[in-house]
């Protein structure tokens, strides 16, 4: 059977099969950890995990089989505008939170479904292909000061729009992309060393205008031991029930702590995942992550197209972002930001945007053969 010129086994070699694997993997662990802890989470969130990775395969392979030149080369403008669009109506129309797992300006509700979608999860996908032909068109000035701040405005304008909304998380890991790309892109060091210089000068004229609360959460996200019942309750608590699981866990369907754990299927899933599975399953859940880190960055190596590269690349910054800050996080070694843990917590906007992100890399690896050294 053709599908569109091809055949279905034509089609499925497009899919990298590392990064299939490792994804498959992920998507499974997270499917388990909910469904033996449905009686503490809901029902609700085991149908919406399904669904959304059911989605998500969907999506990754249909994105594997586009060629992601149309999106680069064609469609950049219209992507970059959309964006911009989304995020300003995410402002203006947003919900703050209520009745959600939020408390930032930065879902809107889909009235006749009545789902809430986090805009900014899915303008990652945009971002990265407006955002790596932009350096791709300015790959042999990027070094020059105009061209830079060309670069960064047209960054700025994306992150700003998320700061306004109050998603300090999503912002961070947009910041860790640009940043990242950047860097893959051949931004010279010593502009990297002018913003870190940057950055520790404005830091005390920067902390006068944050609010109590705001200044709180950033003392005691590193050092939570200061305030044990309040900022600190949440990591202090996710570190308790990290260690509690031992080496092989309590258990698939035991009652535990991660029960009283605020955001356990989210944001501190990975407490719940060691909970249950022990030091052995949180260690597979991070060797499968670090595996496809590792292959969205080799992949992106490979390839001689600079859109290409850098497509991958930002895919790969998106994970071991997410990744390092859900884990420091559970750990209590970073303030709560509320980053989920890509493939595996539990959500909807978050995993199925994730899934798209793969897919557009799939479309890289498979549409660029002909840059590609063999292995």
């Amino acid at each position: 059977m053709k599908i569109f010129g091809l055949t279905l086994g034509e089609r499925i070699k497009k899919i990298d099969p590392i990064l299939f694997v490792t994804v498959a993997f992920l998507s499974f662990v997270s499917i388990l950890t909910i469904f033996g802890s449905v009686e503490n989470f809901g029902k609700s969130k085991l149908v919406m995990q399904v669904a959304m990775t059911v989605m998500g395969t969907v999506a990754l392979f249909v994105l594997a089989n586009i060629d992601y030149k149309l999106f680069v080369d064609r469609l950049y403008i219209v992507l970059f505008i959309v964006s911009v669009l989304l995020l300003t109506v995410t402002l203006i129309f947003g919900i703050t939170g209520t009745n959600m797992e939020t408390a930032n300006k930065s879902w809107i509700k889909i009235p006749i479904i009545n789902i809430a979608v986090q805009p900014s999860e899915f303008v990652k996908i945009a971002f990265l292909c407006t955002f790596s032909k932009h350096l791709d068109i300015v790959k042999d000035k990027i070094n020059r000061p105009l061209t830079l701040l060309g670069v960064l405005a047209h960054a700025g304008v994306i992150v700003g729009l998320i700061i306004i909304s109050g998603d300090l998380g999503v912002a961070l890991v947009y910041m860790g992309i640009i940043l990242i790309m950047l860097f893959c892109a051949g931004l010279s060091a010593w502009y990297f060393l002018g913003i870190l210089a940057v950055a520790v000068i404005a830091f005390p004229f920067l902390w006068d205008f944050l609010q109590p609360y705001q200044q709180n959460r950033i003392i005691y996200g590193f050092a939570p031991h200061l305030d044990p019942e309040g900022f600190g309750r949440q990591p202090l608590m996710s570190r308790e029930v990290i260690s509690r699981g031992g080496f092989f866990g309590i258990g698939l369907f035991e009652h535990g702590m991660y029960e009283d754990l605020t955001a356990s299927h989210t944001d501190f899933i990975f407490a719940t995942v060691c909970e249950k599975f022990g030091f052995v399953g949180g260690a597979l859940v991070v060797a499968a992550l670090v595996t496809l880190t590792a292959r969205l960055f080799w992949l992106g190596i490979k390839c001689r197209d600079m859109a290409g590269r850098l497509i991958c690349c930002g895919c790969g910054a998106v994970i071991i972002i997410q990744t390092l800050e859900n884990l420091w996080m559970c750990l209590a070694l970073v303030p709560v930001v509320g980053i989920t843990l890509p493939f595996v917590s539990a959500g909807g906007s978050s995993l199925l945007a994730t899934y798209m992100l793969v897919g557009l890399a799939h479309s890289v690896s498979a549409h660029e053969k002909r840059f590609y050294f063999k292995g």
